[in-house]
């Protein structure tokens, strides 16, 4: 008898999955000490929305219009974060001539700019966004969201699809 990977058991893993991504970059800032710029903190963001529409799917079973609705989330969501990483991705290969210069704290900038300038200045992106101080296997940590990123979102949204469809179609 096959197993299938339930959308259930997919959802409920991927929420981990997210779950832990964010407990090491929590880790790395509060006990490595390193502070995360604005696009790494939207990626944060993107990560804790994803992990949520993880375990709400994972909550609310299998259906066949459930299950589409929670894979078009879950693409929408993943499709976000890895554009966000892709940028901050495209700011770290910049040559050095390109880098834009180092700009406020997005703290600041939400404080003190109306948020569709503060948004526009973050996503701009500044020196420190460009800055790689952490990588593993060659990748900075944008570079691994990414992956994270497209391999939750693809897996994420192929697997609710299916669930979504009839018993006789599996």
């Amino acid at each position: 008898m096959p197993i299938y990977l339930t959308g259930r058991v997919f959802n409920t893993v991927a929420f981990l999955a997210c779950a832990l991504l964010l407990a090491f970059a929590y880790y790395q800032q509060f006990y490595v000490g390193l502070e995360p710029c604005p696009l790494c903190i939207f990626q944060r963001i993107v990560f804790i929305a994803l992990g949520i529409v993880f375990i709400v799917s994972a909550a609310h079973g299998d259906g066949p219009i459930r299950s589409r609705i929670h894979a078009t989330l879950l693409g929408l969501m993943a499709g976000t974060g890895a554009s966000i990483a892709a940028w901050h991705v495209r700011l770290q290969h910049l040559p050095a001539g390109e880098v834009p210069e180092c700009g406020p704290g997005l703290d600041y900038m939400l404080d003190a700019l109306p948020l569709t300038q503060a948004l526009k200045m973050a996503f701009t992106g500044s020196g420190e966004c460009a800055e790689v101080v952490w990588s593993l296997l060659g990748l900075s940590m944008p570079s691994w969201a990414l992956v994270w990123f497209v391999l939750l979102g693809t897996a994420g949204v192929w697997i609710n699809w299916r669930s979504g469809r009839s018993p006789s179609v599996h």
